[in-house]
């Protein structure tokens, strides 16, 4: 394969922190590499979801996927950033092959069809259990 060895850390915050601190986390982490002579590829918050297991009491966590180009070196330090940090509860640093993935669009709450489907059988449902 012609395509270059790259890295991808998955880490996962807290729930609980708010919005302008994930922001910072987000900064923080890449910058981090940049520092070190890494290049960040792409930096996706992948938003709150449920964990498989309870993490530190923690039954949510809000997913941030951050792919990375370096020597190697690097990712020893930002796993150390990560591992100090109270906010971080898991992270994985796993080196891929091949082309980068394209970016994941962030769900959003608009209605669709399947979705509007779905509330309707749902408050069907509701109003024949109430009768």
């Amino acid at each position: 394969m012609t395509d270059k060895p790259y890295y991808e850390t998955m880490y996962i915050l807290r729930p609980d922190i708010p919005e302008e601190e994930v922001e910072s986390h987000l900064t923080k982490y890449s910058e981090m590499l940049v520092a070190t002579g890494a290049e960040v590829l792409d930096n996706q918050m992948r938003g709150k979801r449920r964990l498989a297991y309870p993490i530190s009491k923690h039954k949510e966590g809000i997913y941030v996927q951050l792919s990375h180009n370096g020597d190697g070196q690097h990712v020893a330090i930002l796993e150390k950033a990560m591992r100090l940090s109270e906010d971080v509860i898991r992270y994985l640093t796993v080196k891929q092959e091949g082309p980068l993935p394209a970016p994941r669009a962030v769900q959003s709450n608009e209605a669709t069809p399947e979705k509007e489907e779905v509330k309707e059988k749902t408050e069907k449902t509701e109003k024949t259990e109430k009768a």
